[in-house]
């Protein structure tokens, strides 16, 4: 999406971001081909952040709280570096952002320095692999899941199934909810798949995270 905005706004071609992408493209003044939906990197912060006020009993109880950021070593997991320093400035709590190279299979380094940090909250702003590692490295030296807080590309079943008991407490944000209840996921499975269409091959998947988001982006595009 970054290296795209140039090209599309010389072309005049709309370019939709879903849950990721610039910030200042939500400002469409500037931007007049980019359409930011759902989340993104600012929204998604300060929602976090409205998270943890929220269990601690308000913005005002922040202060002087110690929360690290563990960012994937890419420029999705940096886009929030800046946003994060912004509300720590803002809400007096301190503020420590820990890297985790690409793909993220190994922790160990990043989860000792959090436990000599004693932070009150971690938040995981992982991807893939990492995401599972981080929960399971983390109950290794002895971090609490339920003071970690993922962000919405660290929500998905295959991020928890894979880390199991490790993930047991463990919170995320996301734009949509699971599970097949809803009438447009009931109609899906009926019209679609009943018929034998689609390619859905694992129809355990139905209702799951990621098919819910499909299903939601289908609808926005």
């Amino acid at each position: 999406a970054y290296a795209m905005i140039d090209r599309i706004t010389d072309d005049k071609v709309p370019l939709i971001t879903i849950n990721h992408g610039r910030t200042d493209t939500t400002d469409g003044r500037v931007f007049p081909y980019v359409f930011p939906l759902l989340l993104n990197p600012y929204s998604e912060t300060s929602g976090i952040v409205n998270y943890i006020a929220s269990k601690e009993g308000g913005l005002d109880k922040l202060k002087g709280k110690n929360i690290v950021v563990l960012y994937h070593g890419s420029p999705y997991g940096k886009e929030t570096i800046p946003i994060y320093e912004l509300l720590s400035q803002k809400y007096g709590f301190e503020l420590s952002q820990i890297e985790v190279p690409h793909p993220g299979n190994e922790q160990q380094a990043q989860w000792l320095t959090i436990r000599r940090e004693h932070p009150d909250y971690v938040v995981l702003r992982g991807w893939g692999v990492m995401n599972p590692v981080a929960l399971k490295t983390a109950q290794k030296t002895g971090f609490p899941a339920d003071h970690i807080i993922g962000n919405v590309w660290s929500n998905s079943e295959e991020d928890v199934i894979p880390a199991g008991d490790a993930a047991k407490g463990y919170t995320a944000i996301t734009t949509q909810a699971s599970g097949e209840r809803y009438p447009v996921v009931q109609e899906i499975v009926k019209t679609v798949y009943g018929d034998g269409k689609g390619n859905l091959e694992d129809k355990s998947r139905i209702g799951s995270v990621y098919h819910n988001l499909g299903i939601v982006n289908g609808i926005l595009n």
